[in-house]
């Protein structure tokens, strides 16, 4: 065995004192450590850089109340069946969505889609847009509107010999503002129901 040059050191072997300044200094360190704590963190910068900009206040999207829809009823009232808003033109304000037809107790009326605004400065929102025409003689079902576009399953006839309870065509469509306007699209192609 070889032994070493260096004479034993005293603090090189552990005794229960030593043990006891360690848990001492561990629990020292716990307790002090809540009132060396840095500052709350926030968002806002410090008082020398510039002042945040206030957050735009959300618009609320157009009402259908008071809108007159381009939808010939006779007798019969247009009632608003189904609505969504979402911005679709990207200009920070939403839109609304509405699919509309005469309130007929017999039957299936066709649907008509009209996309509202609301002008500034203005009382009434006013339509925009149309997207389906119920002179097409379209149902609208799973009607969305979601990531600045608009999304419907369109239930339609083969011939005019198909009589309006009973739609035989399905296609899904989707419509989104390219360019200053509403571009269709049809994920998928007509089918029969």
């Amino acid at each position: 065995m070889q032994h070493s040059a260096v004479p034993e050191l005293a603090h090189t072997h552990t005794r229960p004192i030593h043990w006891v300044a360690t848990a001492a200094a561990v629990a020292g360190v716990i307790a002090l450590s809540p009132l060396l704590q840095p500052g709350s963190a926030t968002a806002a910068q410090s008082a020398g850089g510039p002042a945040p900009k206030p957050a735009r206040a959300a618009a609320a999207p157009p009402s259908t109340t008071g809108v007159t829809f381009p939808v010939q009823c006779g007798p019969l009232k247009p009632v608003v069946v189904k609505k969504a808003s979402g911005d679709l033109d990207g200009d920070g304000r939403p839109e609304t969505v509405a699919v509309v037809h005469c309130d007929g107790s017999m039957g299936t009326p066709p649907d008509g889609v009209y996309v509202l605004t609301g002008a500034a400065g203005a009382t009434t929102p006013r339509v925009v847009a149309t997207l389906v025409a119920p002179k097409d003689r379209y149902t609208v079902t799973d009607f969305a509107v979601r990531d600045g576009a608009v999304t419907a399953t369109l239930l339609g006839y083969s011939s005019s010999d198909v009589p309006n309870c009973c739609p035989d065509l399905k296609e899904g469509v989707k419509w989104q503002w390219r360019n200053g306007a509403f571009v269709r699209s049809t994920p998928g192609r007509a089918r029969g129901v």
